[in-house]
């Protein structure tokens, strides 16, 4: 049996790759990573962008666009009017997306885009005062934060915002995607008759080029216009916020499955055969060799898409749908057109002998886009699936691939074989440390194993009587004002009640036998951020801290250590090692 070479790779990868597509939900304490400094986080306006899409005298509708990677809560949500006289209807709130914390409870928050429409009676201009929090998935958390918004009467005219849903280095992975696209079995054997079409014996030099540009572009711009129209269709039904819902997850998931199944060769995805009959005969009647007639079969090219095109090309209309955004969409699926040309402008200059020769291990391509529309799916199930669920089916991913790259088989030929046969006994491993973990109650597909020393279930805080709380800037300047005059170290915990990620810290870290016989010798003072008022936010700017938790470390002369800084939700056994770092540079 063949080995799929390039899918060791991705399943070698596959604890980062799952947890990419677990970035919905915030990081588990035993799966969080130490960070050094707020520069792994973004502002809180860069966070969570607000835009005022329209308003009229029946209602203002609201748009906050979350970065990947960062969420709001739906219950601190909150409209006010200035003035006050000015009366606001219920606002109408689609439902989010349910996460139980074992310390909060049950709540409902947003990724990415939430629309939200706020009723109102009043047709005078006033000011409109939103309130609302969110948290970074690394652990940061934001103080609640009000937005200012103008509100313009009746007859007042509002500048129209879209929100950006596209990056440049979106577009390189789309123009990848589609450069992948063209090394499967359906494609590649094509280039040269393609080239043979389109060029007419015309390659190298400047009309080669210019030939192969004319079928390239429009190619890429009737992709695009599929891009726009599924951007569109997906604002017009807000999928985004309708993709909280499982009766929307789910079957979306199911379709990311059968494209999978598809790109593994159980069956086609084709045209109806009347439409593709037509189409194959306008193609047929085509002449190559001018521009006209090369743009032609470019536009009629990106209708008869391959049976290994068009499984993840519906996968990838799916996934703009959901995001709502039609000039994303369209320089998206434009950049995927431009990667699928590349080759046959290459080939049209001649420079086909770069080009690998066809072979068994294009079906690897095929089966890594399968096994990457598996993770897609898992990825939105992740959304509603309890976590132990999610790490059981990323485990059932990991070991079916080892399977193919034949593990557990006893008669191993070639070197390359027994190369893919060691991949695979480790995705095998990993998937057995996936379930292990499933069934102990584990959810983050990087740590999938339970931490030695932390105890998920003990929930006994820190010792009262050895943190002094403050919750003034002056109190927390006299605290340390004292420390310094007594030469002693500082450990300074930024907490807040609203704060899931402080409520880890303070009850598993903190608590954790390794980092509590560490503690001797530190002065430890907590600041208390829960009543986020301007004082405490002034504080946080003069640390250049956004949120918290965060804990810094001063030494004997009242100076931080901020190279010892830790900023967002950590690990014990993480925590204990910067502490043993610290305490050794203080001398302790």
């Amino acid at each position: 049996m063949r080995r799929l070479f390039l899918l060791l790779f991705l399943l070698l990868a596959s604890p980062t790759f799952a947890s990419g597509l677990l970035d919905n939900r915030p990081s588990a304490t035993l799966g969080a990573a130490s960070l050094s400094n707020s520069a792994d986080f973004l502002p809180v306006h860069e966070a969570f962008k607000l835009d005022l899409i329209s308003a009229d005298a029946q209602s203002i509708k609201l748009r906050f666009v979350a970065t990947e990677g960062y969420y709001l809560y739906r219950h601190r949500f909150q409209f006010r009017s200035e003035p006050a006289d000015i009366a606001l209807g219920n606002a109408r709130i689609p439902q989010g997306e349910a996460k139980h914390d074992e310390f909060f409870g049950d709540v409902e928050v947003y990724h990415g885009i939430v629309d939200i429409e706020v009723p109102r009676t009043d047709s005078r201009a006033f000011t409109l005062l939103v309130g609302y929090q969110g948290c970074a998935d690394k652990g940061l958390c934001y103080p609640p934060e009000t937005a200012r918004l103008s509100i313009p009467g009746e007859g007042s005219t509002l500048p129209t915002t879209t929100a950006e849903g596209w990056s440049w280095q979106t577009l390189l992975l789309f123009f990848l995607a589609g450069l992948g696209l063209t090394f499967t079995p359906c494609v590649l054997p094509m280039l040269p008759i393609l080239s043979g079409v389109v060029l007419r014996g015309q390659v190298g030099g400047w009309r080669g080029f210019s030939l192969s540009l004319a079928y390239v572009l429009p190619m890429a711009a009737s992709f695009a216009a599929l891009g726009a129209l599924m951007g569109l269709f997906g604002a017009s039904l807000n999928l985004q916020a309708r993709l909280q819902s499982a009766w929307v997850l789910v079957p979306f998931a199911l379709f990311f499955v059968v494209f999978a199944l598809a790109m593994f060769g159980l069956f086609e995805l084709k045209l109806p055969h009347a439409l593709s009959q037509r189409l194959d005969r306008i193609a047929s009647n085509t002449r190559g060799g001018s521009l006209l007639g090369a743009a032609v079969l470019g536009v009629l090219s990106s209708l008869l898409v391959s049976p290994c095109v068009s499984a993840p090309l519906a996968g990838a209309l799916l996934y703009i749908s959901a995001s709502g955004d039609a000039l994303g969409g369209a320089l998206k699926l434009f950049a995927l057109g431009l990667g699928m040309g590349a080759p046959l402008l290459l080939v049209a200059t001649g420079g086909a002998a770069w080009l690998p020769k066809s072979g068994a291990w294009m079906n690897t391509v095929k089966n890594v886009i399968g096994v990457l529309l598996l993770g897609v799916a898992l990825g939105l199930l992740s959304r509603v699936l309890p976590g132990p669920v999610t790490l059981l089916l990323i485990g059932l991913l990991s070991a079916g691939v080892a399977l193919f790259l034949g593990a557990l088989e006893f008669v191993v030929k070639t070197p390359r074989q027994r190369l893919a046969q060691l991949l695979g006994l480790l995705c095998l491993v990993y998937a057995l440390a996936c379930w292990y973990g499933a069934l102990a109650g584990q959810g983050d597909p990087l740590r999938p194993l339970p931490g030695p020393g932390v105890s998920t279930s003990s929930h006994a805080s820190p010792q009262a009587d050895a943190w002094q709380t403050l919750t003034t800037p002056a109190a927390l300047e006299a605290a340390l004002a004292q420390a310094k005059a007594e030469r002693q170290p500082v450990l300074l915990d930024w907490y807040a009640d609203w704060c899931i990620s402080c409520k880890v810290i303070e009850h598993e870290v903190l608590n954790a036998p390794q980092v509590q016989a560490q503690l001797n010798g530190l002065k430890l003072l907590r600041f208390d951020l829960t009543e986020s008022n301007a004082e405490q936010r002034a504080l946080l700017d003069r640390y250049t801290l956004f949120g918290p938790p965060a804990l810094l470390f001063f030494a004997a002369n009242g100076s931080e250590m901020t190279t010892d800084r830790v900023v967002g939700e950590v690990n014990a056994d993480e925590f204990a090692k910067i502490l043993t770092g610290t305490r050794s540079k203080l001398g302790l």
